[in-house]
């Protein structure tokens, strides 16, 4: 986790500045144009507030997943010269963005406390409790994603091609630029297919009281995230003993 987070930022200027600046420039970005242009509403939400609660979000499980699904091309020196548990590795990942989320999770407090005491339209409520909860179920679906690519990848490298142009669309099927409420009935049930769609939603209603909450689609989610890190896991032991020889 130390070699991660100090290697990736030594040689910038701004350093950690850059875990605040990321997300409030993406969020200024999806404002302008999805909600000044686009006119997209938020649930009578400030803009600003709606889209950096999907935007840190977003953040926290697409880099758990870009950077697990590395884990044998990136470490297969290391992994060559000694043997230690291979899971080591995505976990470690997934621990060092969880630090870079606290830092964007504080930034989200700062604007959120802003608009509360300014009288906006936030009502949090007791759900927000269930935000540690979130955190685990993105860090398994993250990682249970990551090592399975990384897994498919030392034979099938098309898919590291795939991986860049397949998160970004993930992410428009997920509610970040727009409310659950937009989405038309009769594609709610294969939306809510996605984990991500759950677990956004039930963050902002914990938060902000905006979307809606369904424990039964979150039950469902958390079980899909289970099962994809259980047959990630499973495909990761499984290749880590011949991976040497295809990488």
């Amino acid at each position: 986790m130390k070699r991660d987070f100090v290697t990736y930022y030594k040689q910038t200027i701004l350093g950690p500045f850059w875990f605040f600046l990321q997300p409030m420039f993406t969020s200024g970005v999806f404002t302008l144009i999805f909600s000044r242009i686009a006119k997209i509403p938020t649930d009578g939400v400030p803009p600003l507030l709606f889209y950096l609660s999907g935007t840190i979000i977003w953040n926290y499980f697409a880099s758990c997943l870009t950077n697990t699904s590395t884990t044998f091309s990136a470490n297969s020196a290391i992994f060559g010269k000694v043997y230690f548990p291979r899971l080591c590795v995505p976990i470690s990942i997934v621990l060092t963005n969880l630090l870079s989320f606290m830092i964007q999770f504080l930034l989200f407090i700062l604007i959120y406390l802003y608009y509360y005491l300014h009288g906006a339209s936030i009502h949090p409520g007791i759900y927000l409790l269930l935000t540690p909860v979130l955190l685990l179920q993105m860090a398994i679906l993250g990682m249970g994603c990551g090592i399975l690519i990384s897994a498919l990848t030392t034979k099938y490298r098309d898919l590291t091609f795939v991986l860049g142009f397949g998160i970004q669309l993930w992410m428009y099927a997920t509610p970040i630029v727009y409310p659950l409420s937009q989405v038309p009935e009769a594609w709610k049930s294969l939306y809510l297919l996605n984990p991500m769609a759950a677990v956004i939603e039930t963050f902002r209603y914990g938060f902000i009281g905006a979307g809606s909450l369904d424990l039964w689609q979150s039950c469902l989610s958390f079980g899909l995230s289970v099962t994809i890190l259980a047959v990630g896991i499973l495909l990761f032991n499984r290749v880590e003993k011949t991976f040497m020889d295809t990488i």
